[in-house]
């Protein structure tokens, strides 16, 4: 995929069509660039960045900050897979200096994934540039938010470049997270969908209480972006924000079965050529579940039966069958719920299988964190998936009321 970005970019087809269109999508750096880098003038800059943080001309924000006089860019603040995207999933992060600036590159994914004082004490001004994907459990908005209450903490300011929800604005799903329930997955208590930006998000945690030092925040808003905008319709490129989430429509797929491949009893795609986009396992007869699935009539959602084998991951080098999902509508479907519907007709099909204890049982713990509380894991158990949807469901809409009053973009 990253060769196939490359290749794009030689031939001129992503400068052609941003350049073209005067009406595309500016992101915040564009934005701030534009502006001449103005509130940044005469500030020490710390940079929370990764592979995405880029322009329409996928030059880094880092290289931008770095290379301009108004920029005094001091240090880099690494998040999971590192500032440059050259760090697998989970893997840790060690500080280091990157070697295109020589910058130092500060870990926020190793053994602190909050700045420390000490981490802070060169810097006044703290920039945020990553493109997020708009679930709860991507860890990327967990690091947002301890950088902000590090800054809070210790004095410091906090701009956000604003980017686009590749899930759009106006998409809510999933209960806010119960105490007991929070960890770097489940960071603060919001939807498991959200609907915001990251730089709405931002203002959001930081006037509602969800991290414990206020701090100053700064949001540089993007132009022309709408909330009913897919990623495709800004007519910005897309940049892996995960190895396992290598185009725009990655994001659609990955709250549709991510949590159920934490119970490492279904391989999701992952290790195969279709992250997130399948349910399968080697005791699964494929045309049976397609055909039951799609008998569920889910709205936005088709079925169609798989056979393949992963190279990696659960299963990998085994023969597995399964589903992969489509989805048709991507305004009507409720994509976290697919996944609780497999369980539920996996069940049926396969009653002696428990789908919670093939994987390894500590994972229990881990979904549950996911979901936010312990009770969509329950009810899924008890195969009761009206139950399981009213509990995912019951916190949405008075946060749909809430999140209404920090969007900045129609």
């Amino acid at each position: 995929m990253t060769i196939f970005l490359f290749l794009i970019v030689a031939s001129g087809v992503v400068s052609a069509k941003t350049e073209a269109s005067n009406d595309r999508v500016y992101t915040g750096i564009e934005v701030l660039r534009e502006q001449n880098f103005e509130i940044l003038k005469g500030k020490r800059v710390g940079l929370l960045t990764n592979a995405t943080g880029v322009d329409a001309e996928l030059k880094s924000t880092i290289d931008i900050l770095h290379e301009s006089e108004n920029v005094n860019l001091v240090a880099l603040f690494a998040p999971e897979h590192g500032v440059r995207g050259d760090v697998y999933a989970g893997g840790t992060v060690s500080s280091s200096k990157d070697t295109r600036t020589g910058l130092p590159v500060r870990s926020l994914y190793g053994k602190t994934k909050r700045p420390t004082a000490e981490m802070l004490k060169d810097i006044d001004v703290m920039v945020y540039d990553i493109q997020d994907i708009g679930s709860r459990s991507y860890t990327f908005i967990s690091s947002m938010g301890k950088v902000m209450d590090a800054c809070g903490e210790y004095g410091k300011e906090v701009v956000v470049l604003d980017r686009p929800n590749p899930l759009g604005g106006n998409r809510v799903e999933g209960p806010l997270v119960s105490e007991g329930y929070f960890s770097f997955i489940s960071q603060f208590s919001i939807p498991y969908i959200y609907g915001l930006t990251c730089g709405e998000l931002a203002n959001l945690l930081n006037e509602e209480g969800h991290i414990k030092h206020r701090c100053k925040v700064t949001v540089v808003e993007m132009k022309n972006w709408k909330r009913d905008m897919s990623f495709e319709d800004t007519g910005l490129p897309w940049v892996l924000t995960s190895p396992a989430i290598p185009t725009s429509d990655s994001p659609y797929f990955y709250p549709l079965s991510g949590i159920v491949g934490e119970l490492n009893a279904l391989s999701i795609g992952v290790g195969y050529t279709l992250p997130f986009q399948t349910f399968a396992a080697p005791w699964i007869n494929a045309d049976s579940l397609a055909m039951n699935m799609n008998s569920l009539r889910l709205e936005g959602i088709k079925f169609r039966p798989i056979v393949y084998k992963p190279f990696s991951a659960i299963y990998a080098n085994k023969v597995v069958g399964g589903v992969q999902v489509y989805v048709t509508d991507k305004i009507k479907a409720r994509l976290t719920e697919v996944q609780f519907h497999i369980i539920a007709v996996l069940q049926k099909m396969y009653p002696d299988k428990d789908l919670f204890t093939i994987g390894n049982l500590k994972t229990i713990k881990t979904i549950d964190n996911v979901c936010g509380n312990a009770d969509v894991r329950k009810a899924l158990q008890e195969g009761n998936i009206d139950k399981t949807l009213s509990v995912w469901r019951k916190d949405e809409d008075n946060f749909i009321k809430l999140s209404k009053k920090y969007h900045l973009y129609k």
